[in-house]
């Protein structure tokens, strides 16, 4: 049995790097081979990669990724190709009994996913997407403070924003910008985040309603169709609960998230991309209001919980955890169905979204039947 997962990358992707340096820290990993269209682009890849964190013996550079997945030296692929390509890979990846951690959206539409799930349990291999925040030891942190319930009370809202601000070469050149790629804007690339945030948040119930608009777009070269550069949704559930999001290729970095209660709230100002330090935290906040006579007094009442997870790349970052436990899953053969449920409910959810905003913002009711069940 081996002592280390054996990854092959699906294309030189700029998040590749990222991953590649999770993958030599984790410790049950190893990057064996990069596939790109061209070995030497796929070569080039692997020579910046090196220098930066090396892998002994060299990993090596592959024409082609069906050659790739036929390898025998690799158990695990990484696939961030474009949304629109990934289920074609995922699912020939998964036909070759290799495990998958793919990039988001999974697919262009939840029977993509459906289809990916339903060959990962007949293979027997495990499938995750790659949302890092997912395998933060803050998230743990934050879920007890949540539920002990005298703290922040019944959560009573939720609210998210991912964004950042492309610049001309983005909003022109960018594959995020052309519609035959990533059909979904920013909505796939930064609204997963958002509405994974909100289903983790309220232990994966799925709202009975969602209402979103595409509020400005944008159009790539060669681009057969704008996507959206600004997108809003609004999520309603029972008893008064509800949840929003906005997120925009248009609007300087924010990556903020609120968790409003009855008796407090939490908020998170970097809850996909942690900013760069030793710690992760959050803030919880209890105000107080107070009137006496003529004095109107807002207190506040802030504390904050810090979790020691060093960013970028570090051991204990977010993005180390999420490869150490993949790897391990694999080594274990201890397949966990429940993260490409996940995943699943993630793009119903968008999917929901995506209806409603090509309706002009018509209300989409979620059929919770059908709901993926974590």
């Amino acid at each position: 049995m081996n002592q280390v997962c054996r990854w092959g990358f699906l294309s030189t992707a700029g998040i590749g790097k990222k991953n590649w340096r999770a993958i030599r820290r984790c410790g049950n990993g190893q990057v064996v081979a990069v596939a790109s269209r061209k070995q030497s682009s796929a070569q080039q890849f692997i020579d910046e990669c090196q220098q930066w964190e090396p892998f002994g013996p060299d990993p090596q550079a592959v024409e082609g990724y069906q050659e790739l997945i036929d390898r025998p030296d690799i158990d695990a692929i990484y696939n961030p190709l474009p949304t629109a390509l990934r289920k074609e890979w995922t699912l020939k990846a998964i036909a070759a009994g290799k495990h998958v951690l793919g990039e988001k959206p999974a697919g262009v539409h939840a029977g993509d996913v459906e289809e990916i799930l339903a060959a990962a349990k007949a293979k027997g291999v495990q499938y995750m997407d790659g949302v890092m925040f997912m395998h933060s030891g803050r998230l743990l942190h934050l879920r007890q403070v949540l539920d002990e319930g005298s703290t922040i009370g019944s959560i009573r809202r939720v609210a998210t924003q991912f964004s950042f601000c492309g610049d001309e070469t983005f909003r022109t050149e960018n594959i995020r910008s052309m519609s035959q790629s990533e059909p979904h804007g920013c909505l796939g690339d930064l609204g997963w985040y958002c509405l994974r945030m909100i289903l983790w948040t309220l232990q994966w119930q799925p709202p009975r309603q969602v209402v979103a608009h595409t509020l400005a777009t944008i159009q790539g070269k060669g681009s057969p169709s704008p996507v959206p550069a600004s997108f809003s949704g609004e999520l309603f559930y029972d008893q008064g609960l509800s949840a929003s999001f906005f997120c925009s290729f248009l609007t300087h970095h924010q990556q903020w998230c609120h968790i409003s209660g009855d008796r407090g709230f939490a908020s998170i100002e970097d809850f996909v991309l942690p900013f760069h330090g030793t710690e992760v935290d959050f803030h919880v906040s209890q105000h107080h209001f107070m009137a006496d006579g003529c004095d109107f007094h807002m207190e506040r009442h802030t504390k904050r919980h810090a979790v020691p997870e060093y960013s970028s790349g570090r051991p204990t970052a977010q993005e180390v955890s999420l490869f150490q436990k993949f790897s391990q899953l694999v080594l274990d053969r201890n397949h966990d169905p429940s993260w490409g449920q996940m995943t699943l409910a993630t793009q119903q959810l968008l999917d929901a979204c995506w209806q409603s905003a090509q309706s002009n913002g018509a209300p989409v009711a979620i059929d919770s039947g059908r709901f993926a069940k974590i």
